[in-house]
């Protein structure tokens, strides 16, 4: 049993150590064979083009010396073999230049490594085959010196062949068996140490080019490494590139590119004329978002941006945010020839844009600058104030910046840094205009109209501050200080008049709004219903889902709503229908033609019958005269306010001449 048992462990163990052998032999050739792949294909043959062309003039030296030596003793045919040899190793030598490798496609790179291991192994057979072939006819000298010269010959091509070591090991066999078996053969007395030294030698270079073949494996896998991580960084670095100056949207350049290329520009010599910067915004784009969804304000934005890149003279175009685009016309158009550039990019922008089967229409505004100044942000900001101007213009406009206009905007740069430093409340005044009844021939209410100062002298108009506080974003802090000032001042609870204030058109759309003054309005101990909110109607435009829902919120807290400046430009009936109005107020305009012109009345009496039917009320502003009141008056417009029954004036002055009216 014991000894039957050890029988099956001795097979395992046979069997395991078997195996190991076959793995470590196959390790063994892989290590022999060379890599694959196209990178390590150029690699080897690049390393091989600057050895093989030396290895073969080391053949054609030896082969010629060997020739030269047996020449008279060997017959002459069997000598002319090795000058044949030789020139075969000299087109070889030739077709392996480093030159010509490089050019080389690596399909046939790889065929050519493929036939120099077969046709290596089989030249060094021939080699030695011709070279035992000479050894008898040769005395003692002449065999020792064929047998020294082909241990050379066999040596350079074993190291040689190191980055292909097939073919090195080829080569070591297709010499030392034949010349050790026939040196063993002839039974030369140093035959058997001869043997010995040549397999010992031959294997120490065998070792040799395989630690160097390890070596190049590795070096060339670290390079290849290194040209990835090269690669992986470089289209890194472009992808930062192309996202920090490319617009993901429109595929032109963004923001950061055009400010880069103004600074390009501004940064050249002296006296150089430079392009002009075209600032185009896109009016009525909100629209198309709003009523075609956002995919189709995408596809004009790529479009328009396809367009201005097509218009003659246009050198570089980007989009700097929403709907507004940044453009360079050439340096040398002088003014008529880049409004006429401006113009053309008007029109090409306003033909139709077709997205599913919509066909969108809209067109822009462009502000023009002649790029110069110290910064990028003064070039732009000029550009934006022709731009801001040509929108106020509306259709389309295009309007260059002009001596004009700087003075004009240094005076509003002063005064919106001015503004944005000042605390509101100790710049801002409130002056009241009365609200006349012309019924019960009294005053029902007080307008506060807001007056703000720079320097405590001088006091601007809503009209002039109002666009500043929208554009430093206080437009907030100027409603909620303005109503709690005219609470304070008119104390409507104890007057019984109502109270008018002006809402900005953000605080139309302002999220929360009606909740804040409502608590405004409460903390004074006021009603609500004393409060009259004065809305425009261009307010209404910018958002019109967000401000109808507003209306509905300052009524449902109980303030009353009134549609300012009616008549003063394009009205909406449906709003008069839809929103929640107390009121319409006439716009001056009307006021001032009712008692000369036949078309203001039947107008107006148009919009008061109208109002009426909907249970809205009605009031003017801007009656200045007697003949103007009575006209009013006669159309069933019984509020009135203007200069004829009192101008702007502080809370003492017009609560005092209430009071004495009222006496």
């Amino acid at each position: 049993m014991k000894r039957g048992g050890s029988l099956p462990g001795l097979r395992e163990r046979a069997r395991r150590w078997l195996r190991r052998s076959c793995c470590g032999l196959r390790q063994v050739r892989r290590h022999w064979r060379q890599r694959p792949g196209d990178a390590f294909t150029h690699a080897y043959a690049l390393s091989v083009s600057h050895r093989v062309p030396l290895l073969y003039l080391v053949v054609i030296f030896d082969t010629s010396l060997i020739a030269l030596c047996f020449l008279g003793t060997a017959p002459l045919g069997l000598i002319l073999v090795g000058p044949f040899m030789g020139l075969l190793a000299a087109y070889r030598a030739l077709y392996w230049m480093p030159a010509r490798v490089a050019r080389r496609p690596v399909e046939r790179l790889r065929a050519d490594l493929q036939a120099m291991g077969t046709l290596g192994g089989w030249a060094a057979l021939l080699i030695v085959a011709w070279s035992l072939a000479l050894f008898p006819y040769g005395d003692v000298n002449q065999r020792a010196m064929v047998h020294f010269v082909m241990a050379v010959t066999m040596f350079s091509a074993i190291l040689g062949m190191a980055y292909a070591p097939q073919t090195a090991l080829r080569f070591a066999l297709a010499f030392t068996l034949p010349w050790s078996v026939f040196l063993l053969a002839t039974g030369q007395p140093n035959a058997v140490p001869i043997s010995l030294v040549q397999v010992f030698v031959t294997g120490m270079l065998l070792a040799m080019t395989h630690a160097q073949h390890r070596d190049f494996v590795r070096l060339e896998l670290s390079r290849q490494l290194l040209v990835r991580r090269e690669e992986q960084t470089a289209e890194l670095a472009s992808a930062h590139y192309r996202q920090a100056t490319v617009d993901h949207l429109t595929g032109g350049k963004n923001r950061r590119a055009i400010l880069s290329c103004l600074e390009e520009h501004l940064a050249g010599p002296e006296g150089v004329t430079r392009p002009w910067l075209a600032l185009f915004d896109l009016d009525g784009f909100k629209h198309i978002n709003d009523t075609y969804g956002h995919a189709a304000g995408d596809h004009v934005l790529r479009t328009v941006n396809t367009r201005i890149g097509a218009v003659e003279g246009v050198t570089a175009h980007g989009r700097l945010g929403g709907d507004e685009f940044a453009i360079l016309f050439e340096a040398g158009f002088r003014t008529e020839a880049v409004m006429a550039a401006a113009r053309t990019l008007s029109v090409a922008i306003r033909d139709p844009i077709a997205h599913n089967g919509a066909t969108l229409r809209l067109c822009g505004s462009i502000g023009l600058h002649r790029v110069q100044g110290t910064s990028a942000s003064t070039v732009l900001e000029r550009a934006d104030a022709a731009l801001y101007k040509a929108k106020e213009l509306g259709d389309g406009a295009i309007v260059p910046f002009g001596p004009d206009d700087e003075i004009e905007l240094q005076r509003r740069i002063a005064v919106t840094r001015q503004f944005n430093a000042c605390a509101l409340q100790d710049r801002l005044r409130l002056l009241y205009q009365p609200i006349f009844d012309f019924r019960t021939m009294r005053v029902v209410g007080m307008e506060a109209l807001a007056r703000w100062s720079p320097d405590g002298v001088e006091w601007q108009t809503p009209g002039e501050f109002l666009p500043i506080a929208d554009a430093t974003g206080r437009t907030g802090e100027l409603t909620r200080l303005v109503l709690a000032r005219a609470l304070a001042e008119c104390r409507p609870w104890e007057s019984g008049l109502e109270v008018s204030i002006n809402l900005a058109a953000r605080d139309v759309v302002r999220e929360g709004l009606a909740e804040t003054i409502a608590a405004i309005v409460t903390e004074a101990g006021a009603d609500p219903s004393s409060v009259v909110l004065e809305v425009t109607e261009r307010s209404l435009q910018l958002d019109p889902k967000r401000a109808a829902a507003q209306l509905h919120a300052f009524r449902a807290m109980g303030f009353r709503i009134a549609l300012d400046d009616f008549g003063a430009g394009w009205s909406s009936l449906s709003q008069l229908r839809d929103l929640p109005f107390d009121r319409i107020k006439l716009d001056r305009e009307l006021a001032g033609a009712l008692s000369t012109d036949p078309g203001a009345r039947a107008v107006t009496g148009m919009i008061v019958a109208l109002a009426w039917q909907l249970g809205i009320g009605c009031s003017i502003e801007g009656v200045e005269s007697e003949p103007q009141a009575v006209a009013a008056r006669a159309l069933g417009i019984h509020l009135m306010q203007g200069y004829h029954f009192g101008r702007p004036e502080p809370a003492e002055t017009a609560l005092a001449a209430y009071a004495r009216a009222v006496a």
